[in-house]
């Protein structure tokens, strides 16, 4: 079952620091349900110096925010991207402590036990800081052509890839030979403490089940409340029927916002934007784009809190950087009190 109008091509999107434990950012709160947490992305242009992105950082997590995002490309649509776990390495470097959301990460297109390496010392540097989207990616074919991934493959890649990666990311010694990946008597050590979630990306039946058997959440976007409601059943409703316990789930929600102080403002702030970043008319992103103030967007938002959002994923569009970075904080305050 599909989630609302077909997904536009995309393009792309938008150091380690100091090893510090810092209260775990992703556990449950004290009634065992998970805290809301809202993130804002990074700029779909980056930064033009480092000035800019350490200002920019240090802002985000001085509004109250809880995490960057970036997404994750090798060479997209002619040889875009950044790498998704290089980038939020060095936003670490950029702030002790505001989390990282690599939402998604294209893991078909690598070899698991190298990005569990990744991940062990990311974590070490940044504990508690990371969250690891994972999606099998697809809008543009050559990207996996170019890497030796036949397109056609990489759901089952994705499947086998975190069929290594999570009892690795656990500690585990695993003996692994399938049908993409060979990875015999392998161990990765240390196991990152406290351990890293795992979430998994898509619109498809197909990926809220991977969800369910293989991660710590599912990662939406572009659909609605109620087909938001029916992932997470799905998702864990799956989990269960494979024996799955325990899970603590972090079902997440990634949105465009436009800010305002109208809904006209914040469309004509963030329809171009979005035209220009896709290449498609605003019209085809529209009716899961909420526009106008922090108020208009949290009342889009918390129905999919009421149906399981735990993480919310926001890039903003504003009239300035500034007005983009306040409005998420105050969407966050409002939502999360």
């Amino acid at each position: 079952m599909g989630c609302g109008p077909p997904l536009p091509r995309c393009r792309e999107d938008h150091l380690l620091g100091p090893v510090r434990r810092e209260t775990d950012p992703v556990t449950a709160g004290s009634s065992g349900a998970p805290h809301l947490r809202v993130g804002v992305s990074i700029p779909p242009v980056g930064f033009a110096d480092h000035a800019e992105a350490t200002a920019y950082v240090h802002a985000a997590a001085e509004a109250g925010l809880d995490h960057l995002i970036t997404s994750d490309h090798v060479t997209f649509l002619g040889g875009r991207g950044k790498d998704g776990l290089t980038t939020v390495s060095w936003l670490t470097g950029l702030h002790p402590s505001i989390g990282v959301y690599v939402g998604v990460y294209l893991l078909a297109l690598r070899h698991p036990v190298t990005v569990a390496r990744q991940l062990s010392t990311l974590a070490e540097h940044a504990p508690g800081r990371v969250t690891f989207g994972v999606g099998v990616g697809g809008e543009d074919r050559h990207e996996m052509e170019a890497v030796g991934v036949d397109p056609a493959s990489r759901g089952r890649r994705t499947d086998e890839a975190l069929d290594v990666l999570r009892p690795l990311l656990a500690g585990d010694t695993i003996d692994h030979s399938g049908e993409f990946y060979e990875a015999p008597e392998v161990s990765i050590s240390p196991a990152p403490d406290p351990p890293i979630p795992v979430t998994v990306g898509g619109r498809s039946n197909a990926a809220v089940e991977r969800a369910g058997l293989r991660g710590d959440g599912w990662l939406a976007s572009w659909c609605s409340p109620r087909r938001f409601a029916e992932g997470v059943e799905l998702a864990e409703r799956v989990a269960t029927d494979a024996g799955r316990t325990g899970v603590a789930w972090r079902h997440g929600y990634q949105v465009w916002v436009g800010l305002g102080d109208t809904p006209e403002e914040g469309a004509a702030h963030l329809g171009p934007s979005m035209e220009r970043f896709y290449g498609t008319p605003y019209t085809a992103f529209e009716k899961y784009s909420p526009v106008g103030t922090p108020d208009d967007i949290v009342a889009w938002l918390r129905p999919l809190a009421e149906a399981g959002a735990s993480d919310f994923n926001i890039a903003p569009v504003a009239g300035t950087p500034d007005e983009a970075l306040a409005g998420v904080a105050e969407v966050r305050r409002l939502l999360v009190g």
